[in-house]
């Protein structure tokens, strides 16, 4: 995996990308884990994957387990696929890339939200209330199956 990681990371620095970002597909019993940012945040009131920026120093599996474990209080046990990625520009203005991967946990619970408002699972085959950048990781997270 080292090597698709490093790929990824030097395709994005060639592509002017300024924010690197993780996401994560948590799976739990044919369902993903979803996130609702506050209302007065950038995109306030969206359903989003587990993620967030990959900090100096890191790489990519670090900034996922990190921000798994951050924001949802859940282990991560192990980094499943690369699922895909998608480009958009941050609250302050930054080109940002979100690396989306599927993600084991030790558990599905206790969730322990520290910077969202909420939290659900969601049934793969509903049509999940995401951006369109996050059904298209659903899509291919489902295609694979």
């Amino acid at each position: 995996m080292p090597t698709l990681i490093e790929d990824l990371t030097t395709e994005a620095e060639r592509d002017g990308i300024q924010q690197l970002v993780v996401g994560a597909v948590v799976e739990h019993d044919g369902r993903i884990l979803l996130l609702r940012r506050p209302g007065d945040d950038f995109m306030g009131g969206i359903w989003e994957l587990p993620s967030g920026k990959v900090e100096p120093g890191e790489n990519l599996d670090q900034a996922l387990t990190r921000e798994v474990e951050e924001e949802t209080g859940l282990q991560v046990t192990g980094i499943g696929r690369y699922l895909d990625s998608f480009d958009y520009r941050s609250g302050s203005g930054k080109h940002s890339r979100q690396f989306n991967f599927a993600v084991e946990c030790a558990a599905p619970e206790p969730i322990r939200l520290t910077e969202h408002d909420s939290y659900t699972w969601t049934a793969l085959t509903e049509e999940p209330p995401v951006t369109e950048a996050v059904k298209q990781t659903f899509g291919v997270y489902r295609s694979a199956d």
